[in-house]
C-alpha cells in the first residue's frame, strides 16, 4: 500500500483558490514557483479529493476546500511540474475514508484538462493512468505559422506511426514517432510533393477498446481519447519517452517546429464527440466519475449515442462546449497548431432536443474565437444519429469532407464504366461536371464558396486508390470480425480481375484509372486532400477498415517500386501545374464573383446543354477555367468512356465575341438548373458570367491593359501513360515540341484518360 500524507488547507478567510481556470494553473509568485491553483468540475459531489505525488516523493491526499458553479477548487503549495495526480470522489463515503484512499489501488480520476497522462501497470497487474502537471516552455525562436491561404492549401492525411515505420532513409530509433514525422528525409518528400498541410489522425492520448483486449490488435487510428489536452505518449521515441513527460512534448512540438520552418502546416485530427469510456457501465476513467450526467449525452436518464462508440459527448451543456473551447484554444496556443478536423462533427452540434443546428453555439463559438478563427475547421459533416448526414450545411468560417464530390467521382470513373463494359449505361455527367465545379449547389445555401469544400477520393478509412481500382468487395478478414465491419458502399471496381493480378493490360487500366481519380480531385474548384501513401500507390490488400491494423498492412510501404515512381510523378506534376495555375490568377480566384469562370463543352467543342448533361452515353467533358483577369486559362479533356473519341477543342468564349444568345445558355445549360444565377464560379452560370471580360471591351481590348490575345492550346499532361525523363524516371510531362493545337481542331483523347492543356494569353 502507498504511504499517502494526508494534507489540510485552510478555509479560514476569503478564498485563495479560484474556480478558473479548471485544470492545474500557476498563481501568483509570491505563492512559490511550485504551488498550483487546483478546479475541477464535479457539480453532483459534495467533496472531491486530490491526489498527488510530486516527483520523488510520498502520495498526498488533499480535500479540494471551496466549490464554486460545481467546481471543486483549492490552492495547492507544492505541486511543481511532473507532479502525478488525480481526483477521488464518492458520495457514499465520508471525508476521512475518502481522505484515506490508496492511490495505488484504485484508478484516480483523470483531470479533464489534463496536460500529460502516465501509463502505468500497478503491482496488482493493473493499467492505471494519472494525469501530470507540466511545464509548456518550449524555445519556438521566430518560426511562425505558415497561414496558407485556403486556395493555396492542399491537405495530406497522414498517421503518425504508419507515415515513417517503413520509411528506409529514417533512423530506426525514430520510425513511426514525432521525430520521425519531422525528419528531414520526410519534409523533403512532402516539399517535393507539393503539399502544404499535414493532417494528423488523432495524436490525443488515447487508449484501445475493450474488445481489442487480447486480439493482438490495438487502436491504431486512435479515435478513442481518453485525454483533449495531452498529446499521445506512444507516438514520441523511445528516448523521448526515457527522457520523460516534458521531453515527450518537447519532441512533438520541435516536430511542429520543423514542419512550419518547411511551410507545412499541421492539422489536427480531433475526437470531440465521445470519449474512451464507451457506454453504460464502461470504466470511470474521468468524466464519467466527476459529472456523468453533465458530460454525456442523456435521454430519460440513458445514455443517447449518436456516434456509434457508446456515449456521447453533451455539446448542449455550457461546460462541454467550454472543455472542447478550451482545448481547442490550448493547442493553437501552446503547441501552434495550425487547424483542425473535427471527426463525427455532426455530434457536435446537436442541440439538447439532439437535433443538428448549423448555428450551435460551439460551431459560431469555433468559428469567431479571437485564437481559432485564424486556424482551418473542419468538420467530417455527419455522425451516425438521425439527421446525420449534414455536408454543406455548416456555417462561415468553416470547410467540410465533401462526401458528395468522393462518391460523385469515384461513380464516374469507377463504376459508370465498369457498367458500361457490361453493356448499360446509367448516369449522364451531370454530378461530375458539379463536383469539378466545386458543389456549389451544396453549399451557396450556407453562404460559403468553393473553398469550403475538402474534395476527397480516400481517407483514412475505406480503401486506398490502388486499392479502388482493385477491388469489388472488403476483405476485412485480417480484423477478426467476419468482414462485419467496414462499408459495403465503396464504388470501386476491380477492372476485371478481384486483388492482385499480373495481368500487363489490367495492371495499366489500374493505374490509369489511379491518376485520373487524383487528377480529377487536383483539378477541381475547392481544397484537395490527399491521403498518405496514395501518391505511392499504396494498397491495404483490400481491407476498408484498418482501424486495428498497426502493421504492414497499413503503414505506408516506401519501396518505390516501378508502380510507385509513376503514381509518384503523376502526382507530384498534378500538384505542379495546380500551383503554376493558381499563381497565374487573381487572388480573389476562385471566390470573388466576376473573377473566375468554368466553361463546359462536349466532344464535339459545342457547350453542354440540359439534355447533354443528362445522357448517359455523353462521356467526354472539357471543362476551360480561369479569370477574366488572369494570365493562363486551364482546358482538361475528361474522356471517362470505354470509347476513343476524337475531341474538338472549343474557342476561348473571352475571345470570340458571344452574344447573349450563348450567355442565355447558360441558365439552360447547366449541371444544375436550380442555381443557374448563384455566381460566377457556379457550373450552371459559367457561360453567362465567363462571356463578362471585366474592364475589356467587346472586341478583347482593354483600355488600360491593351488587347489580350489568346494563344493556341498546349498539351502539357496526359493521363495514359508515362515517357521516360532524362534521369531515366518515369514522367508525365509534355515536350514542347508536341505541337500546338488551334481551337476548332481536333485531338484524340482516349478512353479512360485526361488530358491538360494551358491556354496562354498576352498582351498586344
Amino acid at each position: 500500500m502507498a504511504i499517502t500524507v494526508i494534507e489540510a488547507i485552510s478555509t479560514l478567510g476569503a478564498a485563495l483558490s479560484r474556480h478558473f481556470p479548471l485544470g492545474v494553473s500557476h498563481i501568483p509568485r509570491e505563492h512559490g514557483q511550485a504551488a498550483a491553483n487546483v478546479a475541477v468540475y464535479s457539480p453532483a459531489y459534495r467533496d472531491v479529493v486530490l491526489c498527488l505525488q510530486p516527483p520523488g516523493g510520498h502520495w498526498k491526499a488533499v480535500l479540494l476546500p471551496d466549490k464554486t458553479d460545481g467546481v471543486h477548487h483549492g490552492l495547492v503549495e507544492n505541486m511543481p511540474a511532473g507532479t502525478r495526480y488525480g481526483f477521488y470522489a464518492d458520495l457514499g463515503a465520508t471525508q476521512e475514508e475518502m481522505l484515506l484512499i490508496d492511490p495505488e489501488a484504485v484508478q484516480l480520476l483523470l483531470d479533464p484538462y489534463g496536460q500529460y497522462i502516465d501509463e502505468h501497470v500497478g503491482v496488482d497487474g493493473v493499467t492505471r493512468y494519472l494525469s501530470v502537471r507540466m511545464d509548456q516552455e518550449f524555445d519556438w525562436g521566430t518560426v511562425k505559422r505558415p497561414n496558407t491561404p485556403w486556395r493555396e492549401t492542399v491537405f495530406y492525411e497522414a498517421h503518425v506511426r504508419g507515415q515513417t515505420m517503413l520509411h528506409p532513409d529514417i533512423p530506426e530509433e525514430i520510425r513511426g514517432s514525432y521525430a520521425g514525422m519531422a525528419h528531414p528525409a520526410m519534409i523533403e518528400h512532402l516539399v517535393g510533393l507539393g503539399v502544404t498541410a499535414v493532417e494528423l489522425l488523432p495524436v490525443h492520448f488515447h487508449i484501445d477498446e475493450p474488445h481489442l483486449h487480447g486480439t493482438g490488435m490495438s487502436n491504431y487510428w486512435g479515435y478513442n481519447t481518453l485525454g483533449f489536452f495531452a498529446p499521445h505518449v506512444g507516438y514520441a521515441s523511445a528516448g523521448a519517452q526515457a527522457g520523460g513527460p516534458q521531453a515527450v512534448q518537447a519532441e512533438l512540438k520541435g516536430m511542429i517546429k520543423l514542419l512550419h520552418m518547411a511551410g507545412i502546416e499541421v492539422i489536427l485530427d480531433v475526437v470531440y464527440n465521445h470519449t474512451a469510456e464507451g457506454g453504460p457501465g464502461g470504466p470511470s476513467y474521468s468524466w464519467r466519475g466527476l459529472a456523468e450526467e453533465q458530460y454525456y449525452r442523456m435521454r430519460d436518464g440513458h445514455y443517447f449515442d449518436t456516434t456509434g462508440c457508446g456515449n456521447t459527448l453533451n455539446f448542449s451543456n455550457p461546460h462541454v462546449i467550454k472543455m472542447a473551447m478550451d482545448s481547442l484554444r490550448f493547442w493553437v496556443e501552446e503547441f501552434h497548431i495550425d487547424g483542425f478536423r473535427f471527426d463525427l462533427a455532426v455530434s457536435l452540434a446537436r442541440n439538447g432536443e439532439h437535433e443538428f443546428n448549423n448555428q450551435h453555439p460551439f460551431l459560431l463559438a469555433a468559428a469567431t474565437d479571437g485564437v481559432l478563427s485564424s486556424t482551418k475547421l473542419i468538420s467530417e459533416p455527419w455522425d451516425v444519429g438521425y439527421g446525420g448526414w449534414q455536408t454543406g450545411q455548416f456555417p462561415t468560417g468553416w470547410a467540410d469532407w465533401n462526401d458528395s464530390f468522393r462518391d460523385s467521382v469515384r461513380e464516374v470513373w469507377l463504376t459508370d464504366r465498369a457498367a458500361m463494359l457490361a453493356g448499360y449505361h446509367h448516369n449522364g455527367l451531370a454530378k461530375f461536371g458539379d463536383a469539378l465545379g466545386g458543389s456549389a449547389e451544396l453549399f451557396a445555401p450556407s453562404g460559403r464558396s468553393r473553398l469550403a469544400s475538402v474534395n476527397l477520393i480516400t481517407a483514412h478509412d475505406g480503401f486506398t486508390l490502388a486499392d479502388l481500382t482493385a477491388y469489388n468487395h472488403k476483405h476485412n478478414e485480417d480484423n477478426q470480425e467476419d468482414s462485419r465491419d467496414g462499408t459495403n458502399n465503396n464504388r470501386s471496381w476491380n477492372h476485371g480481375v478481384e486483388g492482385i493480378t499480373n495481368n500487363p493490360h489490367t495492371q495499366a487500366q489500374r493505374a490509369r484509372s489511379s491518376r485520373n481519380l487524383m487528377a480529377t480531385m487536383l483539378l477541381a474548384l475547392g481544397v484537395p486532400m490527399i491521403t498518405a501513401g496514395d501518391e505511392l500507390g499504396r494498397s491495404q490488400g483490400g481491407n476498408n477498415n484498418v482501424y486495428c491494423q498497426d502493421n504492414e498492412i497499413s503503414w505506408v510501404d516506401w519501396t518505390m517500386d516501378e508502380d510507385a515512381k509513376t503514381m509518384l510523378a503523376a502526382t507530384r506534376y498534378l500538384l505542379q501545374i495546380r500551383k503554376e495555375f493558381l499563381a497565374a490568377q487573381p487572388s480573389s480566384y476562385p471566390t470573388r464573383g466576376g473573377q473566375s469562370f468554368i466553361h463546359w463543352f462536349g466532344a464535339d467543342g459545342q457547350p453542354m446543354s440540359a439534355e447533354r448533361w443528362g445522357n448517359p452515353h455523353e462521356r467526354v467533358l472539357t471543362m476551360l477555367m480561369g479569370s477574366p483577369d488572369g494570365a493562363v486559362d486551364g482546358l482538361v479533356v475528361f474522356n471517362t468512356g470505354i470509347t476513343d473519341e476524337d475531341v474538338v477543342l472549343p474557342a476561348n468564349p473571352r475571345f470570340t465575341n458571344q452574344d447573349s444568345a450563348n450567355q442565355d445558355s447558360a441558365n439552360r445549360d447547366s449541371p444544375n438548373q436550380d442555381s443557374a444565377n448563384s455566381d460566377s464560379t457556379n457550373p450552371d452560370s459559367a457561360h453567362l458570367d465567363s462571356a463578362n471580360l471585366g474592364t475589356a471591351n467587346p472586341d478583347g481590348t482593354n483600355p488600360d491593359v491593351g488587347t489580350v490575345v489568346s494563344l493556341p492550346y498546349r498539351l502539357i499532361m496526359s493521363t495514359e501513360s508515362p515517357t521516360v525523363s532524362r534521369d531515366g524516371g518515369p514522367t508525365f510531362r509534355q515536350s514542347r515540341s508536341v505541337p500546338q493545337v488551334q481551337a476548332g481542331d481536333a485531338v484524340r483523347a482516349n478512353a479512360n484518360t485526361v488530358l491538360l492543356f494551358r491556354n496562354d494569353l498576352i498582351v498586344q
